[in-house]
């Protein structure tokens, strides 16, 4: 072994050029592969970054029909669905929670985390938002997590009415406090109140969920003091927000914990003063594995990541085929070599195993060239993922499972372009090879001959034809997608969020705050109109509520669109205004101070949408109806329309427009939309300096332009588009050098033969037309096998895509004309050479 390794090192620096492409074209593969693995291990195999993962549990309902609970709420911890119809969670309520921990005899430790908690953090430096997430005093014991500094919560944090505390995520104490030890013991404000940091967690927990990214944490309990408006129905049994999570007891099984556990919560539901379930609705809670459990983003990345991987996949067998092509060219000038070897003794199987191990060598080299492609790579990927400024918390690092998947690969590869040329290598005829010359009858085939290289090349040509297909219908999606006309001016447009409730504003001082921001900004120079909303149009929030048309109260409740707005709202977003009136400042009443309180009864001003008029009302005369009254926290409420405006996109762009009524904005939060003459951003420090000016700790959080936010929404089909037309350009590339590769070695095969039909009087462009022929044949084949197997695998990417069928004949038809030219290129060079050979050399090359 170490002979043949010191001689397939001998024979590559015998042909530095050869060696070069292959273990940059291996490098590339392989790269691309274990970057997009490294992801995928990140977010799919990485253990939880807590003590035993394996044996933490998570605690997850499924049911017939949804429990009528009071209020539900949903984090993206896990797969939710809220649906009246096959309902499924892991949030709890806060009484299920202490029962738990009260009757179980089969779990050791139950804890439970309560979601995201925003919060105005002062007190240090300038006035932000901190996004922590509320968790129980036992929360880090029962997880095993360690501090990197000061201590974590105990129990004893979480009782009511104990002193305020939080703890730190170690990227917040290094960001925002500089990593200083005197930040544990000192004090901040949340929300206007102090709180003591008791520490900072370990550098490697940000959270269980994948992708999470917290500031810090705060106590379950510390939850209604640090909450503006804290609605103490929250406590209630019948309603849902708590994600729970146990440790077993030694010796005793998932089945007999769950068995004991799923009664318990059966019995929640289904018996007591007010039944939350019925029998005949089945609910089953069950207990997994928090590892595997546990969703975050994988919702969100994991497909296109699968699809990234087979993409590259494909790309790592296009490489192989193209080495195996160059490597076969060099077999086939190396068959005296074989031969002479044969004559000496050596078998077929010692020749077949000094070829691999060329090619393993080959291969390894190229695969750690991957591995620094693949570091690098794996940081773009996190980079293009981050969409609108937001940090994903993934640890991406070349571990064990990454370097064994590398390795794997790099081996696999090797063993796979090495087999065919070292099969032909071990299979030499001894006799004719001894005697046999370059162009002499061993060799001289017709161009259009069939055998092993133009299959390889075939084979490229046909993924190639796959991966580019799949690329071209993203690359549409997305050009689809940045197309569709969103129903209001998107250019121009800056958005900032800001939270007074966190700080103390209620009622009337939320409104007159509102209307000194608006006053405040509009003076400034460049600024074209000034609004608000509760949030952005089409940034992927939505809500919904249900309603009657006035007096039609037997009517079931039909369901719509809802967004609070500010005065100007439509006139800033540029939304034509069809019909009736805009909002005044009359027509927002302030909210009650008191949790909970229903509005009076008099119906407010609403403007609703082109599509609301035409499903519900008809041909009727919209304006002075009233609608409203709908069930759940809504009821009671009345709108009178007072206009109608234009339809226009509201959660994303790939959802169709649906009815909206836009209700005048009475929440202490808000996402204000400027618009400018100029750039948005430009505007952004003197925006701040008026914020700052009514109100020094009032924090701007979020500044982003409308077509940011809008990018934001893309992230995947930027991600998509993006990667997959790299690995299609990557794969372009591949097969043109292969059909370069393939139709050289030809000609320099066949030199005798060129020279003795030049010498016999063939034109030159006949000999053009000869090899040019040959690579478009392989190209046009390789063609219709790759449309076959687009045929068959893009109809995967339907979910995926937007405007544009999988079968685009637009794209398909694209791609075979960008292949066909990229083919007549890589043609074009050797068939030239062979044009220029000299009759009076090919005839002496022997």
């Amino acid at each position: 072994m170490l002979q043949d390794l010191l001689y397939a090192l001998r024979g590559m620096r015998r042909q530095p050029g050869l060696t070069s492409v292959i273990v940059l074209t291996l490098g590339l593969a392989i790269g691309a592969n274990t970057a997009i693995f490294s992801l995928m291990d990140a977010l799919l195999l990485q253990a939880l970054p807590v003590k035993s993962p394996q044996t933490l549990m998570l605690l997850h309902w499924t049911a017939n029909h949804r429990p009528q609970y009071h209020s539900s709420s949903s984090y993206g911890d896990c797969q939710t669905k809220f649906s009246d119809q096959s309902p499924s969670s892991c949030s709890f309520s806060k009484p299920f929670l202490d029962q738990l921990r009260q009757q179980t005899q089969t779990l050791a430790a139950v804890t439970a985390s309560g979601g995201n908690a925003v919060f105005n953090m002062s007190g240090h430096g300038q006035a932000s938002i901190a996004r922590d997430q509320a968790v129980a005093g036992n929360y880090f014991s029962v997880l095993g997590v360690k501090p990197a500094l000061g201590r974590l919560f105990t129990p004893a944090d979480d009782i009511p009415g104990a002193p305020l505390v939080t703890v730190l995520s170690y990227r917040d104490w290094q960001t925002a406090f500089g990593g200083e030890p005197s930040a544990v013991g000192a004090t901040i404000e949340l929300n206007n109140l102090p709180v003591t940091i008791v520490g900072v967690a370990d550098a490697q927990f940000n959270g269980l969920a994948p992708g999470s990214a917290f500031d810090g944490w705060v106590p379950l309990s510390s939850l209604p003091q640090l909450t503006p408006r804290w609605n103490p129905k929250r406590l209630d049994a019948d309603s849902i927000w708590l994600v729970i999570f146990a440790r077993l007891r030694p010796g005793v099984g998932v089945a007999q914990a769950q068995a004991e556990t799923n009664g318990l919560w059966r019995t929640t539901l289904l018996t007591g003063a007010k039944p939350l379930s019925k029998p005949g609705d089945n609910p089953q809670l069950t207990l997994v594995s928090a590892q595997t459990g546990m969703n975050g983003i994988r919702g969100r990345f994991s497909q296109p990541l699968t699809v990234l991987m087979w993409a590259v996949g494909v790309i790592l067998l296009i490489a192989c085929a193209n080495v195996a092509g160059l490597l076969l060219g060099r077999a086939s000038a190396r068959q005296k070599e074989f031969a002479l070897r044969r004559a000496l003794g050596a078998r077929g199987g010692r020749i077949l195993r000094q070829l691999l191990t060329e090619s393993v060598t080959l291969a390894l080299i190229g695969g750690v060239v991957g591995l620094g492609l693949a570091w690098w790579g794996a940081r773009v990927l996190v980079a293009l993922m981050s969409d609108g400024g937001t940090t994903l918390a993934l640890h991406v690092a070349l571990d064990g499972r990454v370097l064994l998947f590398t390795l794997a690969a790099t081996l696999a590869t090797g063993v796979l372009f090495g087999l065919a040329p070292g099969l032909r290598g071990a299979r030499t005829d001894l006799a004719s090879s001894l005697k046999d010359g370059v162009g002499n009858t061993r060799t001289r085939r017709r161009f259009r001959g069939v055998h092993l290289g133009n299959g390889l090349v075939v084979a490229q040509i046909a993924l190639c034809v796959v991966v580019l297909a799949a690329a071209g219908l993203l690359v549409r999606t997305l050009s689809n997608l940045r197309a569709v006309n969103p129903g209001f001016d998107t250019a121009n447009l800056l958005l900032f969020n800001v939270e007074p409730a966190l700080i103390g504003y209620k009622g009337a001082r939320v409104q007159a705050l509102y209307q000194r921001l608006q006053d405040g900004i509009a003076a400034l120079p460049g600024v074209r109109g000034v609004s608000y909303s509760d949030n952005p149009l089409v940034s992927g929030s939505l809500s919904e509520t249900s309603f009657h048309l006035h007096g039609q109260k037997s009517d079931p409740d039909s369901d719509t669109d809802i967004l609070s707005v500010g005065v100007g709202f439509f006139s800033a977003l540029h939304m034509p205004l069809l019909l009736g009136r805009d909002f005044t400042p009359g027509d927002f009443v302030p909210v009650p101070d008191a949790p909970g309180a229903k509005p009076s009864g008099v119906p407010l001003a609403a403007v609703v949408n082109e599509t609301f008029v035409r499903r519900y009302l008809g041909s009727t005369n919209p304006i002075g109806r009233v609608v409203g009254g709908g069930t759940g926290d809504d009821a009671g409420e009345y709108w009178r329309i007072i206009g109608v405006v234009a339809d226009a996109k509201y959660q994303n762009l790939r959802s169709a427009i649906d009815p909206t009524v836009y209700v005048p904005s009475e929440n202490g939060y808000a996402s204000f939309e400027v618009r400018t003459a100029g750039d948005p951003m430009t505007l952004l420090p003197a925006v701040r300096g008026v914020v700052r000016g009514i109100d020094p700790n009032l924090p701007v959080f979020h500044p982003q332009t409308q077509l940011q936010v809008i990018d934001s929404l893309l992230t995947n089909e930027r991600l998509l588009a993006k990667l997959a037309s790299t690995f299609g350009l990557l794969a372009l590339l591949l097969a043109c050098i292969g059909l370069y590769a393939l139709l050289a070695q030809e000609v320099t095969r066949r030199t005798r033969e060129i020279g003795i039909r030049m010498a016999l009087g063939a034109e030159r462009g006949r000999l053009l037309r000869m090899v040019m022929s040959l690579g478009l044949a392989l190209a046009a084949c390789g063609i219709v096998v790759g449309m076959a197997g687009a045929w068959a695998l893009t109809r995967y990417l339907g979910n995926l895509l937007f405007g544009v069928k999988p079968l685009d004949p637009a794209s398909l038809a694209a791609v075979a004309v960008i292949l066909i030219a990229v083919a007549l290129a890589a043609c074009w060079v050797p068939a030239r050479r062979a044009t220029r050979v000299d009759p009076l050399v090919a005839l002496r090359c022997e």
